[in-house]
């Protein structure tokens, strides 16, 4: 014991150097946004190939499981098909016209796979970090989604990683509608349980009923119209009684998310653009006329 006392005094110094230059660079960083910003990007690249490798080390243990799924899910599309099959000779014309519509809806977009190698959900402003960066053509805002809804939207890009702002997060907000009704809100989570969230501001003239889908919008850039979000389970009227709260559960479960794919709305963006910049030019015109 007196031995380890006299080699603390010896080198009190150094340790106490070492600490001191510890809360330098905390301060540094964090109350400097373009050194932060700079440090962000560098501790990026290297976190996500150590979550990368942890993630490929637990793909490996969950084959069984997903293998098992996947047998299961590829029997429910068996019975799905022979099912579509059967409803396809009885109205080829309505079956096409169906088909037309869904290609031309997702012409804008091109889909990129990804996967999730980091995620954690203890906080009330969840990240989460996937494979792909701006080396593949994904950039700052861009919808991201899974087989059985939506994920979030990519927040900040390195070379070859993406950080996601996850639907569990306060700061995300994403427009929706009741599948079927017409009626839009914005999809919020609130800390706590992660397999539900909340649609605010919906008309209180809305009607619908409970477990009925709630969907994205399409009213954005971000994600294509139609993509999953939750059902319904609880209607709860808004602070000022002026609309009405959704509890919904989301059909994606977060807990378990590893593939996902990104929403490349490039195409998309550029007619939006061009869409505004004739309006903008309208305006002008008509405020001329007026003038």
């Amino acid at each position: 014991m007196r031995n380890l006392l006299d080699f603390l005094v010896k080198y009190s110094y150094w340790f106490l150097f070492f600490v001191l230059e510890a809360v330098s660079f905390v301060l540094l960083f964090q109350f400097n946004s373009y050194q932060g910003s700079v440090w962000f990007s560098s501790a990026n690249a290297v976190a996500g190939k150590l979550y990368e490798t942890t993630s490929a080390v637990e793909s490996y243990f969950q084959l069984s499981k997903i293998n098992t799924e996947l047998t299961q899910r590829n029997l429910y599309l068996e019975q799905r098909l022979c099912k579509l099959e059967k409803e396809k000779s009885d109205s080829v014309a309505d079956s096409t016209t169906e088909n037309s519509l869904l290609l031309k809806s997702l012409q804008p977009y091109r889909l990129i796979s990804a996967q999730v190698v980091n995620m954690k959900w203890g906080r009330k402003d969840n990240l989460l970090t996937i494979d792909k960066g701006e080396a593949d053509g994904i950039k700052k805002d861009m919808g991201v989604v899974c087989g059985t809804g939506i994920v979030g939207i990519v927040y900040l890009t390195s070379a070859h990683y993406s950080i996601v702002i996850p639907v569990l997060n306060s700061q995300s907000n994403i427009s929706c509608v009741i599948q079927g009704r017409g009626y839009f809100g914005y999809l919020h989570w609130t800390g706590g349980d992660i397999s539900e969230a909340y649609v605010d501001d919906v008309p209180r003239h809305a009607h619908f009923k409970l477990y009925e889908n709630v969907v994205t919008s399409g009213y954005s850039s971000v994600f294509p119209a139609g993509i999953m979000v939750g059902k319904i389970l609880h209607v709860y009227n808004s602070a000022d009684q002026m609309s009405y709260r959704l509890r919904v559960k989301l059909s994606t479960d977060f807990g378990r998310l590893r593939d996902v794919c990104v929403v490349d709305n490039t195409a998309l963006s550029e007619q939006i653009e061009v869409m505004r910049a004739a309006e903008d030019s309208i305006r002008m015109k008509e405020a001329g006329k007026a003038n």
